[in-house]
């Protein structure tokens, strides 16, 4: 199962989570702060880039190839309406794509992402659940691991891995501590 935490600094010490995160063996931390400029969302970068050196945790940008490509790290995740992913892709080793509907998903698909993350499939915050019939559609229409994201628990996790999901993708299930 792959399991990809997107941070969320406005929810405690983030390296604390991150280093915690690492521990715990996640594939994926998907650096997700948008207000923050440039230079601060460099420097992040590079902090977390460095506290995942000789771990098998790959570490993503949200929606910045610059700074991934300035701090020199694993890939770029894209927003639905980000980046063409076709122009991406042959510029980072990992490229994922949040996608809402089948046809974002498969879209992403054909560009050549590495994976989509597809949801929210259950309640959470500001986000209309689309629902396990909905991911099973996605992950049954294309060959790529499709992460479930929006509302995750343990409680629930087994829902989407039975839908067909590869993993999961989270802000508060990898905020410990």
């Amino acid at each position: 199962m792959i399991r990809c935490y997107v941070t969320d600094r406005r929810h405690g010490d983030l390296l604390s989570h991150v280093n915690a995160a690492i521990h715990d063996g996640v594939n994926i931390i998907q650096v997700r702060e948008k207000d923050l400029d440039a230079r601060e969302l460099y420097e992040l970068v590079c902090r977390i880039r460095d506290a995942a050196v000789g771990t098998a945790t790959k570490v993503l940008v949200n929606d910045r190839l610059d700074i991934a490509l300035a701090a020199r790290i694993d890939g770029v995740h894209l927003p639905a309406n980000g980046l063409p992913a076709a122009r991406v892709r042959p510029l980072v080793q990992l490229l994922g794509c949040s996608t809402h509907t089948l046809d974002e998903a498969l879209e992403a698909e054909r560009a050549g992402v590495d994976f989509v993350i597809f949801g929210a499939v259950f309640e959470t915050p500001g986000k209309n659940p689309v629902g396990l019939e909905a991911l099973r559609r996605v992950c049954t229409a294309v060959r790529i691991p499709v992460l479930a994201i929006g509302g995750i628990t343990l409680e629930n996790t087994s829902e989407v891995l039975d839908a067909g999901a590869s993993g999961i993708a989270a802000i508060r299930l990898f905020q410990k501590g």
